[in-house]
This record gives C-alpha cells, structure tokens and sequence, in this order.
C-alpha cells in the first residue's frame, strides 16, 4: 500500500494493484497515437485495425458477438463493417441458423492486411519498446499471469452458473 495525496490534498492508501491498473491505463492512452499510427499505415481506423484483429479466421463471426468483443454497440459495428466490407476486406454473409442474422468472414484481401498489421505490430509502443529486454520479459511473465487469472475467472463463472 502506498499513500497518495489526491487533487484536494488528502490522504488516500492505495493498493499495488489499484496502481498498476491506472499505469496499465496510462501506458495504453499514451499508446493511442501509436495506434492510430499503426492503422493510418494501413488505411484504416483504430476500430477498424481491432475489428480485423478481432475476427475469428475459422469460422464465421456473428455482427453481434464482434461488438460485445470489441465492446461497443451494434450501430458501432456496422458503421465500422461497412467501411470494412467497402474496401474489400470481410464480407458479411446470412448465418446458417438465421438468415437475418448477419456473419462476418474474412476476405482474402482481409486476411492478407490482417497479417500484415501482426507483422506491423510485433514493433511495440515506445513505451514497452524503451524497456530493457529484462523488463519486458518481467512484464509479459506478469501479464501472462494475470490474462491466465482472468481465464481461471472466467471458468469459474462460467460453471457456477450452469450449476
């Protein structure tokens, strides 16, 4: 526990974890420009760039479950599809189980951006590109192990609630 003293001037105890979240928060904003960077590269927008990223390449993508991934709303999504589908780059197709129900696939056109922008992205954010070599491994070991507490979690609830 730290103590930090706020805008007003009081006192606070702040835990190592509440911490780390608003330096993971700090690190992440002062990535943006590298973001919009990486996507401008490729002529898309930093939704676009994490649509692609985001959509499953074996098998078909619901509209719906694209923006609960991406955390936005529907409307969101089909703004950000139509760009997608206008350049070329997914194709939206009517589900099996409903035809009103839209699914995304991947172009070929869409799975060769896709790569490119991987390929693009194993070049980090100054901000984790600055760090020793040593410190970036100490910061994956930890973030490796947080993503698997989050999974653990996740399993968790997933099988309280189908009891």
């Amino acid at each position: 526990m730290v103590v930090v003293s706020d805008s007003n001037k009081a006192l606070t105890t702040v835990s190592a974890g509440a911490r780390a979240w608003e330096l993971m928060y700090e690190v992440f904003k002062s990535s943006k420009p590298y973001m919009e960077s990486v996507a401008s590269a490729f002529e898309l927008t930093p939704q676009q760039l994490f649509a692609l990223k985001n959509l499953s390449i074996e098998r078909p993508m619901m509209m719906s479950e694209l923006a609960t991934t991406l955390g936005c709303d529907a409307s969101n999504v089909t703004s950000i599809v139509d760009r997608l589908e206008a350049r070329g780059l997914v194709e939206r197709r009517s589900a099996d189980h409903d035809r009103r129900v839209k699914a995304l696939v991947m172009t070929s056109a869409g799975l060769d951006v896709r790569e490119r922008i991987h390929e693009r992205m194993q070049k980090p954010p100054p901000a984790l590109d600055n760090l020793s070599v040593a410190d970036q491994e100490a910061l994956c070991t930890l973030l490796t192990r947080a993503l698997a507490a989050i999974a653990s979690a996740a399993a968790y609830d997933e099988a309280s609630v189908s009891e």
